[in-house]
């Protein structure tokens, strides 16, 4: 049997990816429209103290990749969700097409420097990590951080980074891993040689 031929047919998206993709992302992009009350609980708890839980909006990416994991995933999840977003009416509008854009692609980097061969923990962890540095850069081209000194930027976007990881990464992977225990992701993620190498010798 032709390995590598088997391997290359399945490396692409197919149509049942990019619907299990925009799927989750229709799912995610609902939670993203009203994560905005739990975002704002935290508002009056202590300075940026709203950062904890922004780390959800990162989520579409790194727990698509983790199910699909193919090339392009990350950032098609992203922004299709924020697509989800705006058609519920967000108050960000069109930017949230810019900055889905970044965050998805930000993430996608992650994964593609592994050379899409890592989905553990600790990579999740820095795709979700890198995402929230993708909105930093956005958040700068809009202006929405030129009145925040040196020290309260910092606070800010650490409080993020950190969250983005643990919310978008650690729990990202813990979704995956009870998908996965439902035989889910059997249907999702091409057979590898050594499914077929199993298969032969039963």
């Amino acid at each position: 049997m032709d390995y590598a031929l088997l391997a290359e047919k399945r490396k692409g998206l197919r149509l049942s990816d990019l619907l299990v993709t925009v799927l989750l992302s229709l799912v995610l992009g609902v939670v993203y429209h009203f994560w905005s009350s739990v975002y704002d609980l935290f508002k009056p708890l202590f300075f940026q103290a709203d950062e904890l839980v922004y780390g959800v909006w990162f989520l579409a990416p790194t727990l698509a990749m983790l199910l699909i994991r193919k090339p392009g995933v990350a950032i098609l999840a992203e922004v299709a969700a924020a697509h989800v977003e705006i058609l519920f009416g967000s108050e960000w509008g069109i930017q949230l097409v810019l900055y889905s854009i970044v965050q998805g692609l930000a993430a996608e980097l992650v994964f593609a420097v592994m050379r899409y061969r890592s989905f553990k923990m600790g990579t999740a962890a820095f795709a979700g990590a890198a995402a929230a540095l993708g909105s930093f850069a956005v958040d700068i081209y809009f202006g929405y951080v030129t009145d925040y000194t040196l020290g309260m930027m910092l606070f800010k976007y650490a409080l993020r980074i950190v969250s983005s990881a643990v919310l978008a990464g650690y729990l990202a992977f813990a979704l995956a891993k009870a998908l996965e225990a439902t035989g889910v992701t059997q249907l999702l993620r091409p057979v590898t040689k050594k499914d077929y190498e199993a298969l032969e010798h039963d």
